[in-house]
């Protein structure tokens, strides 16, 4: 198994030229024991305030010898001196990674790229989900869409949203981007009742994971950020979102049922996109989608779901 993800020694020794020669981003993430990175579990950032760090290849010097010289790096990375990090990159699109400790020299910090060099595993997303949609083709042009969409693991969805759910280190910026929102909403008139806006603003204020996949630029599950029985909110980074404003699309809600001897109900829809929120910075996007058309007892299944507990 661990050879089948291992590099060639001529593989390796191509990375190596390539690293070289190309102005090659990498990032780096601090692990907590060097043995770790070489199984498939998890890695463990040394704290929770600890996020991977992305280097541009022009702030790498990388020499025959394998030697990595990080130069006018982001001073961030200052913090990874004498620990061990692991460090990814994508190699004709596909991700690979090695582990090395960052050592203090007097050219500055460096790494030592190993004999062993791995791809990184491609990780499918096996999890059943009590609700999950997929949005399936774009009603005008009838182009053909194929994106999952999957619960965001930080929010509840189905309960009234509460302030709380922003990391207090976030309320601030999450403050600035509520009040622009609300002002906004005052003039369109398209927010309803805005409950909605806390996961936008929660959502548009996290930080951006520098995660280099198995493969580059494949398209990840959109996240699912709030729904009721008048929208859908979705997030994305700002690259994947192709959504424009009144534009519709067909999408399928589909719910796990608990009790009874159907276990999966699926609802179909149109919607269009009502409305959509941006991060400060750009690179996150909210798409909020409001349904144009639903059969009558599918719109009485997700109202009392979700007023069952959006308003107790």
């Amino acid at each position: 198994m661990m050879a089948e993800k291992s590099l060639t020694g001529i593989e390796r020794e191509l990375v190596l030229q390539y690293l070289i020669d190309g102005n090659v981003p990498v990032t780096l993430t601090p692990i907590e024991d060097e043995n770790e990175s070489n199984s498939d579990e998890l890695i463990k950032s040394l704290t929770s305030q600890i996020f991977p760090v992305a280097i541009k290849g022009e702030h790498m010097t990388v020499k025959k010898n394998g030697q990595i010289l990080l130069e006018n790096a982001p001073q961030s990375v200052a913090n990874f001196a004498n620990k061990t990090v692991r460090v990814e990159f994508y190699f004709n699109r596909v991700g690979l990674y090695f582990t090395s400790p960052v050592k203090e020299t007097p050219q500055g910090l460096s790494l030592t790229i190993p004999d062993t060099i791995q791809r990184i595993l491609d990780v499918e997303d096996d999890k059943e989900y009590d609700f999950s949609a997929k949005m399936y083709f774009e009603c005008k042009t009838r182009k053909e869409l194929n994106l999952k969409c999957i619960p965001d693991e930080s929010i509840e969805l189905f309960t009234r949203p509460a302030w709380k759910i922003i990391p207090l280190e976030h309320q601030k910026e999450a403050k600035e981007l509520l009040e622009n929102f609300v002002e906004q909403a005052k003039t369109e008139r398209n927010a309803g009742n805005g409950i909605q806006l806390i996961p936008i603003c929660k959502y548009l204020t996290s930080p951006v994971q520098n995660q280099v996949e198995a493969l580059q630029d494949r398209v990840k599950p959109l996240s699912i950020l709030f729904i009721d029985h008048e929208r859908l909110v979705l997030g994305m980074e700002s690259k994947a979102c192709t959504f424009f404003p009144t534009e519709e699309y067909g999408v399928k809600l589909s719910f796990s049922i608990k009790v009874g001897p159907i276990t999966t109900r699926d609802i179909f829809v149109t919607c269009i996109v009502n409305k959509i929120y941006r991060s400060k910075d750009g690179l996150l996007s909210c798409v909020d989608f409001r349904y144009t058309t639903m059969q009558e007892e599918d719109l009485r299944f997700l109202y009392e779901k979700a007023t069952s507990t959006l308003f107790n």
